[in-house]
C-alpha cells in the first residue's frame, strides 16, 4: 500500500463515511475521500455551477439504473455547491410530492425542498432561519451604523427587497421578512414561526396567513415554480452565488402515478423549467434531476412518451462507442468498472486507517480477493450494484480492527460473506421488481380468464 500517501481525516469525517457505507447509505459528509471516477460528469456540472453563479441557469438529468451511484453522484455535486456558496435544496419526489398537482402535492414538494435548505455554513440542511437571520443582520447592522432605528431597519428590508416584486408573491415576501424582523426585535417567536412557515410553503389557506401575517398570497400548487425562481432571487440578494435544486426519485413521475393524463401535467411543467433554464428566462438557478434509464426512455411511460420533452433531451446523433458530449441535459451515468471498485475499497481501507497508510488493515491482494469472493457470489450484480460489496468490506475491516487474531483469508472463506441486501432500498427498486408495474405496457393489465 506503498502507492498511498498520509490524508488528514476529520473524526467525524471517518465516522460519517464508514457508518453510512455500512448502513447501505450515501456518506452526506466526506465523500471526496472515497470518490472514484466520473471526472467528466463532474467536470460538466462544475459548468453549470458556474454558469449559475453567473447569473446564468442549468438544467440536468442524470441517468443511470439503480446502483449505478446516482445518490453518490448527486451528494457529491452537493457538496461541490456548497463549497462555491450556492444555497442547495433537494428533495425526493413522491405520490405526495409531484412537479404539478391540485391537491397541494406540489406546495408540500415545495415546502420539502426549502426545509432541507443547506448553506455552506449549515451543510446538513434546516438553514431558512439562518438564511433570513444572516441578511437581516447585515441589513440592520448598516442602517443602525448610520444612525437609524427598527423603524428604518423595516423600510429599508421593504426597499432593498422592491426588486424582488417583479416575482410572483416577490410583494408578500417582503412583508414576510419584515414580520419576521418584527417578530425578532420584539421577542415573539410566534411571529417569526409564522413568517418561516409562510416561506416555507406551509399555510394551506390564505385567510390562516391573513390572520398570521396580514399577507393575501401563499405559495401553493400553482406557484410552484415561480416561488423557486423567487428563492433564488432572493438568495442572490443575500450575497450567495446562486440557487441549486435536486429532485431525486424520478420513477415516481413516470412509473407510479396513476394515468397518463397525471404524467403529462407533471412532464409539461418539467418542460416549462427546461425551456426557462435553456432560454435564458432564469437567473441564478440550476435543477439537477436523477432517474433510471427507463424514467427516461421508456416511450410509454418515460420522459420520451412527450415529444416535446423526448426531442429537447435527445442526444447528439454523433455520438458513438467513445465518444461522449455532455453539454446536453442528460447526463448518463456508467456503473464503476473494475479498476474503480478496486480503487473505491482501497479508498475506504485509507478512511478506515484515519488516513494512515501504515495502519490499513487489509493488502491489495485483500481486495482483488474481495472483489472475486463478491462476483463468485453475486455474479454480474455485484458490478451493477456494488452497495452490498461495500457494506460487506466495511464490516470485514471491522471485524479485523477488533479481533486481532482474525485473518481476511478466514472472513472470506466463511459463508454468507456476500449477501445481496433484503428488501428494495429506494423507490426506483421497488419499481424495478415489482410485477404490477407495466414497464412495457402503459395503462393496460394482463389478465386471464
Amino acid at each position: 500500500m506503498s502507492d498511498f500517501q498520509p490524508v488528514k481525516i476529520k473524526r467525524r469525517e471517518r465516522d460519517a463515511v464508514l457508518q453510512s457505507l455500512q448502513a447501505g447509505l450515501v456518506p452526506k459528509q466526506g465523500l471526496h475521500l472515497i470518490q472514484v471516477g466520473r471526472k467528466q460528469e463532474v467536470t460538466a456540472l462544475l459548468s453549470d455551477l458556474e454558469r449559475i453563479m453567473d447569473d446564468g441557469a442549468a438544467f440536468r438529468i442524470a441517468v443511470g439504473r439503480f446502483g449505478s451511484g446516482k445518490s453518490f453522484f448527486l451528494n457529491l455535486i452537493r457538496s461541490l455547491a456548497l463549497q462555491q456558496n450556492l444555497v442547495v435544496v433537494q428533495a425526493d419526489f413522491t405520490m405526495e410530492r409531484r412537479l404539478y398537482a391540485t391537491g397541494g402535492e406540489s406546495r408540500a414538494l415545495y415546502s420539502e425542498l426549502v426545509r432541507n435548505l443547506a448553506l455552506k455554513s449549515r451543510p446538513d440542511g434546516g438553514a431558512l432561519r439562518n438564511l433570513c437571520s444572516g441578511w437581516i443582520s447585515e441589513v440592520q447592522h448598516k442602517v443602525k451604523s448610520s444612525g437609524g432605528d427598527d423603524a428604518d431597519v423595516e423600510r429599508v428590508i421593504l426597499e432593498d427587497l422592491r426588486g424582488l416584486q417583479e416575482h410572483v408573491g416577490g410583494f408578500e415576501f417582503a412583508e414576510v421578512m419584515q414580520s419576521f424582523y418584527r417578530g425578532h426585535i420584539e421577542g415573539s417567536e410566534a411571529l417569526q414561526a409564522a413568517a418561516l412557515r409562510w416561506l416555507r410553503g406551509e399555510y394551506t389557506t390564505k385567510t390562516e396567513a391573513r390572520q398570521d401575517l396580514g399577507v393575501r398570497r401563499i405559495v401553493d400548487d400553482e406557484s410552484f415554480y415561480d416561488s423557486l425562481k423567487l428563492l433564488a432571487a432572493f438568495v442572490k440578494k443575500a450575497g450567495y452565488s446562486g440557487l441549486l435544486v435536486m429532485l431525486d426519485e424520478l420513477v415516481v413521475l413516470s412509473h407510479r402515478l396513476p394515468s397518463s393524463r397525471a404524467r403529462q401535467t407533471n412532464y409539461e411543467a418539467m418542460l416549462a423549467i427546461l425551456n426557462d433554464c435553456v432560454q435564458g428566462k432564469a437567473e441564478g438557478l440550476g435543477f439537477i434531476f436523477a432517474g433510471t434509464d427507463e424514467c427516461l426512455e421508456d416511450r410509454r411511460r418515460g420522459l420520451f412518451s412527450y415529444e416535446a420533452l423526448r426531442s429537447r433531451l435527445a442526444e447528439n446523433d454523433l455520438i458513438s462507442e467513445g465518444l461522449v458530449d455532455l453539454s446536453g441535459p442528460v447526463i448518463r451515468l456508467q456503473p464503476l468498472s473494475q479498476e474503480d471498485l478496486f480503487v473505491l475499497l482501497k479508498n475506504i481501507a485509507l478512511v478506515h486507517a484515519n488516513g494512515d497508510p501504515s495502519k490499513i488493515r487489509v493488502p491489495d491482494e485483500a481486495i482483488v480477493a474481495t472483489l472475486k469472493k463478491a462476483y463468485d457470489t453475486l455474479g454480474a450484480e455485484y458490478f451493477r450494484t456494488p452497495r452490498d460489496v461495500v457494506r460487506s468490506f466495511v464490516g470485514l475491516l471491522n471485524i479485523l480492527d477488533q479481533n486481532p487474531q482474525a485473518t481476511w483469508q478466514q472472513l472470506l472463506d466463511m459463508e454468507g460473506t456476500f449477501q445481496m441486501g433484503s428488501g428494495a432500498q429506494s423507490i426506483e427498486e421497488e419499481v424495478a421488481h415489482d410485477p404490477e408495474v407495466p414497464h412495457e405496457e402503459d395503462d393496460l393489465a394482463s389478465f386471464r380468464l
